[in-house]
């Protein structure tokens, strides 16, 4: 049987396959060809859509949503989110402080009086004495001062209590006649009145008396704890005190590590120049108001000379509690001339102090705005009471000395990267020396 029909199928069958082939090639150029119609019809449809009327007002295209929000407001919304979380972090950590207030209290107490006695204790090691026996004998004998001087204002107290409370009687009588004969139109019945409210106001806080009583307990074991707290901690800091610092710069990010080396010391220049000078001033107004309550007669006058040494310490409030409290005591003593006359010469003495002492004492060292000093003050109060009012003045003027040199120190650092001018010399490049004063004047 012959083998041509068998080739020939193949062959057929080869070509049937080709013919396949090229109909699915036909018929995806036939799909291609029509989407290209529809695309090209589409453009041409878009291209031969009728242009608006000449009348019609132009169309302005629409920015992108930052560029529409205006320039002021941007900068007011970040600066807006950066203070939100600046201000969330201040009362996390205010939080974290009103937790330990002892602790923070103690410590502070403990900066303040290590400002006041390192001075000796560097005179002490410029002399040849030992690190150890100067820091014990300066610590010893600030402490044993101190403890003379509560046990002085108490005893006084103790020993004059009787007394004045019969001096006090005897100044309410005269009180009550002079205020019956005076220009004021004041009768018995109003006094006794303002007495009967007095008394009143007495009884309805007997049970907050009471329980004030009660927690003395508490108040006591806290103070102790304080006290001794604070001693430890200024034994550290006289004798350690170097030490503490180059570990506490370890805590700060390398690239600020320089700026806060050379602010570090020029602040506690400053705390020591306040705490100093605050002390001889307290001291000049306690020696001067004390000698006048003492010559005008006024009982207790040694113990009110050391309540004003205290509260010299408030900046402003202190003096008007304390001249406030010699005036009372006087015009229940002694009458109302005795009173007048304390008046006068605590002013007078306060006068002398603000304008002639404080300037000449503390100097450009810790120059701070009384407005700063009067905010500051209140703030501190209203947040710590008594403790925050004494702690507010010294951390504004660190504050202040802190952030001036930072501003000096970036602005010479700024100058020594940026490239020299062509044709400058050394002395137009010259930086701007933040050492020259600590408060950058």
């Amino acid at each position: 049987m012959s083998r041509v029909p068998g080739w020939l199928g193949r062959v057929g069958a080869g070509i049937s396959k080709v013919g396949e082939r090229l109909e699915e090639r036909r018929a995806e150029d036939d799909e291609s060809d029509v989407e290209a119609g529809r695309m090209s019809s589409d453009e041409s449809a878009q291209d031969h859509v009728p242009a608006p009327p000449a009348y019609a007002p132009a169309v302005a295209p629409r920015p992108e949503p930052v560029a529409a929000v205006p320039w002021g407001l941007r900068v007011a919304a970040e600066a807006g989110w950066r203070l939100l979380v600046l201000a969330g972090t201040v009362w996390v950590l205010m939080k974290i402080i009103s937790s330990v207030q002892l602790v923070v209290f103690a410590f502070v107490a403990a900066l303040l009086i290590t400002a006041l006695l390192q001075p000796t204790v560097a005179r002490l090691r410029r002399r040849g004495v030992p690190r150890g026996l100067a820091t014990a004998l300066t610590a010893i004998l600030g402490f044993v001062i101190m403890g003379l001087v509560g046990w002085f204002v108490v005893w006084q107290v103790q020993e004059n209590i009787d007394n004045l409370s019969d001096q006090v009687q005897d100044g309410i009588d005269e009180l009550r006649k002079w205020l019956l004969n005076s220009p004021f139109h004041v009768t018995d019945n109003q006094i006794n009145d303002i007495a009967k409210s007095l008394r009143e106001a007495i009884g309805a806080n007997t049970d907050s008396i009471t329980s004030a009583g009660l927690e003395g307990v508490t108040v006591i074991v806290e103070a102790m704890t304080g006290i001794l707290l604070t001693m430890f901690s200024t034994l550290f800091l006289l004798y350690d005190g170097r030490r503490i610092w180059e570990w506490t710069l370890k805590l700060v990010p390398a690239q600020a590590r320089p700026g806060i080396a050379g602010a570090g010391p020029r602040a506690w220049r400053t705390l020591t120049a306040y705490v100093r000078g605050t002390v001889i001033v307290a001291l000049i107004d306690a020696i001067f108001i004390g000698l006048g309550i003492f010559f005008l007669g006024v009982p207790m006058a040694v113990p009110l000379a050391v309540f004003i040494f205290l509260f010299a310490f408030i900046p402003l409030v202190g003096a008007v509690v304390s001249g406030a409290l010699a005036v009372v005591v006087a015009l229940v003593t002694q009458g109302v001339f005795a009173a007048v006359m304390v008046l006068v010469v605590v002013l007078a003495v306060q006068q002398i102090e603000g304008h002639i002492l404080q300037p000449f004492i503390l100097g450009r060292a810790v120059r701070v705005h009384p407005l700063a000093v009067v905010l500051s003050v209140a703030a501190g109060g209203m947040v710590s009471g008594i403790g925050g009012a004494v702690v507010a003045v010294p951390l504004v003027a660190v504050t202040n000395t802190v952030v001036v040199y930072l501003r000096a120190w970036s602005r010479e650092a700024s100058i020594r990267q940026a490239p020299a001018p062509r044709g400058a010399t050394a002395v137009d490049v010259a930086p701007v020396d933040p050492h020259s004063s600590p408060s950058g004047d």
